[in-house]
């Protein structure tokens, strides 16, 4: 029986492996959506279809056909406008120039060690699980320092080091939309959301900002620190049981320099943290509101300035750790690390080039608008609404996950379908994002073609030279499930609660 169950097992993950493999690369995939939408603008604009716009009663709206004269003319000379004026790519290159300053002088890699090796031993799963799950500020440095550094821990504590590896993962890739502070996921998911609610609703999407769902992140890193530390103390070690192992492994702790540079770096962070909050919190200041009509939450900080100021989070504390440390001797080094991080981003530029194409079509055609509208007159037919709808939204997000890995690719084709659906029934776009969130971050750690899946396995390889794409996917089978339903769960009760997901961003939509 146990045989037929691993069987099973297999087959069923070779089936992803092998279908998520056959897909063609996102660039290409992109591609074929885009001439996609123009060939179906061209057919339902000469079948006629139309509908009532859902914010302006009494209007008709009709798809346009792009494949005319005048959507010929558009195609061709709105190219590089499409390009050039995506959002999300000036707010993700911006973000990581910070970011890139910050791990390339070694802050983000010092800090992860620190706040790891310092945490008393009984409280150490439930560190490292945090620091994983913290570590998505930094983009994807937490999946090169972590894991390995996870498995190291647990072995020099007498521990399996698998478990320490896991665990380590299960935060990192697990929880990866999860954190106390805004990251370059949430500008960049965050566009994509603000793009597709102007289907819908223009003047709501104005007021929306990146921020949109931090109040429910900042909640899910305590529900996701528990989850993992005890899949991982209660299941996945017992599973394990004791190393057999002959591999040993010492810890090197922080030097005095990098101690030094830490705190150097932290009262960076602090001062720039007050003169940003001075220019916010002073009546009057340059990024404050309209007095009276909450000036923090509708104000070109929350809007416009939080992403330059993630940015300079990032980038001010990063020089000052590398000018401690001497990773950095001038400014020719800053600007390497700020041109390393750009050339990393170049096949994210070319994504974004097609991308921008896609949902520049699909928007101006306005088969968001009336895909949107016949959506949710569908699930409204079958009293598809409510809990039971997001339920279902969060699994079909979750399935879609094992086979294609990147998050921004899968919400650039599914925002503009689903937000304008669930904004017709109700639900506002900042719950449609969270709700993908969830979906993404807990099936990524069981997806064989998620990006740093083989660097795990690699790492993992170390300890035991058996392990391979199922053996892995079988140990972080329980931390995805759980992960997925408790984090379904919270989201539930907040949605029930009806607390907001961030600053001005409510449960529900109301044109």
């Amino acid at each position: 029986m146990e045989a037929e169950k691993k069987g099973f097992f297999q087959k069923f993950l070779n089936v992803i492996e092998k279908t998520g493999n056959r897909l063609p690369h996102p660039v290409t995939l992109f591609f074929l959506l885009a001439v996609g939408v123009l060939v179906l603008s061209a057919v339902v604009s000469w079948l006629g279809i139309s509908v009532e716009h859902p914010g302006k009663p009494g209007e008709n709206v009709e798809v346009v056909n792009l494949l005319n004269g005048e959507g010929i003319h558009y195609i061709f000379t709105n190219l590089v406008p499409n390009f050039t004026g995506f959002k999300p790519l000036g707010v993700v290159l911006v973000t990581m120039l910070g970011i890139g300053v910050a791990e390339g002088s070694g802050l983000i890699s010092a800090i992860l060690r620190g706040f790891v090796m310092s945490v008393p031993k009984r409280f150490i799963t439930l560190g490292l699980v945090f620091a994983g799950i913290m570590s998505s500020v930094a983009s994807d440095a937490g999946y090169v320092v972590l894991p390995p550094l996870g498995a190291i821990l647990f072995l020099a504590l007498g521990r399996h080091p698998i478990a320490g590896l896991t665990a380590a993962f299960a935060g990192v890739s697990g929880g990866f939309s999860a954190n106390l502070l805004l990251s370059g996921t949430d500008a960049l998911l965050g566009e994509f959301t603000i793009m597709s609610a102007e289907i819908i609703d223009p003047a709501y999407a104005a007021n929306m900002t990146i921020a949109m769902n931090y109040y429910f992140i900042a909640a899910s890193v305590l529900v996701l620190t528990f989850v993992g530390a005890w899949v991982t103390e209660r299941i996945v070690e017992p599973r394990l049981g004791e190393y057999q192992g002959k591999h040993t492994e010492t810890m090197d702790k922080l030097t005095r320099a990098e101690i030094k540079g830490i705190v150097w770096a932290f009262v960076a962070a602090l001062v720039a943290s007050v003169l940003f909050a001075l220019l916010v919190l002073l009546p009057g200041a340059p990024l404050r509101g309209v007095e009276g009509e909450m000036p923090i939450v509708k104000s070109p900080f929350m809007k416009d300035g939080l992403v330059p100021i993630l940015a300079i989070l990032f980038l001010v504390p990063g020089i000052v750790y590398g000018m401690v440390t001497k990773t950095i001797r001038s400014d020719k080094d800053v600007a390497k690390m700020m041109a390393d991080t750009m050339s990393s981003m170049g096949m994210f530029i070319v994504l974004s080039f097609v991308i921008a194409q896609f949902v520049a079509y699909f928007t101006t055609s306005n088969l968001g608008l009336v895909l949107g509208v016949y959506g949710a007159e569908f699930l409204q037919s079958i009293s598809l609404t409510g809990i039971p709808l997001l339920i279902l939204f969060i699994l079909i997000a979750a399935f879609i996950n094992l086979f294609i890995g990147s998050a921004s690719a899968k919400w650039a084709i599914m925002a503009p379908v689903f937000v304008p659906i669930m904004m017709r029934l109700g639900y506002s776009p900042e719950l449609t994002q969270m709700a993908y969130r969830v979906a993404d971050s807990s099936t990524n750690i069981i997806s064989p073609l998620m990006t740093y899946f083989a660097m795990v396995i690699a790492f993992a390889q170390k300890y035991d030279k058996k392990m391979g794409i199922g053996t892995l996917i079988s140990v972080m089978f329980p931390y995805s499930m759980f992960f997925l339903l408790f984090w379904t769960i919270t989201l539930i009760i907040w949605m029930l609660l009806g607390i907001d997901l961030g600053p001005g961003a409510p449960i529900y939509y109301t044109p």
